[in-house]
Parts: structure tokens; sequence; C-alpha cells
């Protein structure tokens, strides 16, 4: 296990310094099929957080490519920190103005302004200057937090997935196609979860539902090639990067149909350790205890649609997803 780690620790500064000195784009490292075993690493969730933030202009082109897709969920942030910056500007402005006229009233005497009056004209610029900077430093925490989604999210569709015909895919070879529901926790809640499912099998095939159990601490990550993932180069390549998400995120409709007949109620998960680490970091976003139960329900896009402690309420997902023919769906896709 050491020897694995400073192994991990080795490529990752390789990739670190290709980032930094190559103009290596991060969305190449993510398709690699070759790389899958490192990205299940915690030296690659290092790599890919300093990609996120940029430091060190690693991974630009990332990060670049996060806050387009940022900008495209929340497209008036842009709008709100331009009028935050201008009325910030002008109560400044105006502050400047107000202070001569605030010592003059202070001072007294002939043409004097009165105190009152300038007091709260200062008082009201100041408290907008602050209400402002406070709004636009809030904007942009948000945006982080929205980009460490969005990250994360990249992540998740990356994660290799078997089918009930042996074949082996990413989430993102599913968008548009289900909505895998994942079933996070103890063999016990995760078991009784999924007999309960089998009751409202047709009306959750209906939704597109799609079952992904992950047992804490439970299989060992089969050895499917040394590739990582098991997906072939040629499946590989046609998986897009996030910086070609707006270009060939959609697959050939043949390769599509041939894929959505293979897809039953049901996946195994592969590269459990991966798999684990992307729940809990999402746990830990969200709030939740690490490796408490959880069920986690992905959109059609493979975004998260939302999650919650426990095992979930079958009844009720079935009165909250549309059918799949249904016109909500299409436009979640």
């Amino acid at each position: 296990m050491p020897t694995r780690r400073g192994e991990a620790k080795k490529a990752a500064e390789c990739l670190r310094t290709a980032l930094r000195d190559y103009n290596l784009k991060f969305g190449t490292i993510l398709n690699d099929p070759d790389l899958a075993s490192l990205r299940a690493s915690p030296e690659f969730k290092e790599l890919q957080e300093e990609a996120r933030l940029g430091g060190e202009d690693i991974g630009y082109s990332f990060r670049r490519d996060l806050k387009l897709i940022s900008e495209v969920q929340a497209p008036f942030r842009g709008v709100r920190r331009f009028f935050y910056v201008a009325f910030s500007a002008a109560a400044g402005i105006s502050l400047l103005f107000t202070v001569p006229r605030l010592f003059r009233a202070i001072k007294g005497g002939d043409g004097a302004p009165d105190i009152w009056e300038t007091v709260g004209n200062a008082g009201i610029n100041i408290g907008g200057i602050i209400v402002l900077v406070a709004l636009y430093f809030w904007d942009n925490k948000k945006e982080e937090e929205q980009l460490a989604q969005i990250s994360r999210n990249e992540t998740l569709s990356r994660l290799p997935l078997r089918l009930s015909t042996n074949r082996i895919v990413e989430l993102v070879q599913l968008r548009d196609t289900v909505r895998p529901v994942i079933l996070a926790g103890k063999k016990e809640s995760v078991s009784s979860a999924l007999q309960k499912a089998e009751r409202f099998r047709t009306e959750l095939l209906r939704r597109g539902v799609l079952l992904v159990p992950v047992i804490w601490g439970e299989g060992r990550t089969p050895q499917v090639e040394k590739k990582g993932f098991g997906v072939s180069k040629k499946a590989a390549t046609a998986l897009p990067s996030i910086g070609e998400d707006f270009e060939k995120r959609a697959q050939s409709i043949t390769a599509k149909s041939k894929l959505k007949a293979e897809i039953r109620f049901k996946a195994e998960v592969i590269s459990l350790e991966e798999w684990e680490r992307w729940i809990r970091d999402q746990q830990e976003s969200e709030g939740v205890t690490p490796g408490e139960d959880v069920y986690i329900i992905l959109r059609l896009d493979g975004r998260v649609r939302r999650s919650g402690k426990g095992m979930p309420d079958w009844s009720q997902i079935v009165q909250e997803l549309p059918p799949m023919e249904a016109l909500l769906s299409k436009l979640e896709r």
C-alpha cells in the first residue's frame, strides 16, 4: 500500500507539472482510462481541488470550463456583481463629498450644513457600502460552492457501473437515459431498501430509475483490464471532457438505443473505494456525517436532484418523479 501511495503521489506531481508548464487540459486527465486508478486516490482529489481553485496556474482551463458551466446555471451572477461594484463606487463617491460637509457641520458657524442631516447621509453611504461589499463576497462564496459542486458532478460522471448485461459504463454514458438512485449505507439498510423497491418496480422503471447500491466497506474492486474503469479506449474517447461539454455531450442515436436496451433495474458499482469517496465528499458538503445511510437521486442530465438521510420512501419517489415520456422529463435532459 505505501508503494501505491508513493506511485500516486509521484504521478500527481508529474501531472501537476504538465498542467502548469505544458498546458495539459484537465479534461484529458478526467477522460484517460489509463489514469482511472489514480483518479481513485486522495492525491488526485488534491490535484483536482488545486485545479478548481486555479492555484499556481494549475488547471486554468479546468477552472475556466467550470465557470462557463456555472454561468449557464446562474446567468445573472455577473450582472449582480456589476451592480454591487457600481453602487458601491457611487456610494463611495458620495461619501467623499459628504465627509467635508460633515467636518463643516461639526465645526459649525454661518452657512454650516445641518449636522444631523449630514450624519444621516454619511451613515446611509457607509451602510450601503458595507451591505454591497458583503453581498459581493457572499456571491463569491456561493460561486465557489457551486464550482465545487460542479467539480463533484464531473467526478460523479466518471464513476463506473456494471450493467445487468455485464457491460461496464461510466455514469456520463447514461445521461438522458436513466435517473440513477444511489443507496449508500450498511448492508442491512441497503438490502431492505432494494426489497421494498421491488414492490414499485414497474412504476420506477417508467420513471427511468436505476438502483445503484453502495454498501460501506464491502466488496473488492474487480480487476477489469489495466485501464482502470474497464472502459475500452474506443469507448473512452467517446466520453466528453468537461471542456467539451458544449460540443460533444450527446452520443450517437444508435449507441444510445443499444445502451438503453441493456439497462435494467439495478447496476453494480465498480471501484467501490472511489464511489465511497465521492459519497462522503457529498455528505460533507451537505453537512451530513460521513458514513451515515443516505440516498442520492440524480437527474436525467447527471446532476444531483436531491438527497436525504436513511433510505428513500419509494411511494413518495414515484409521486415525485415524472414518467420518462412526460414533458417535465424532456425538460430535465
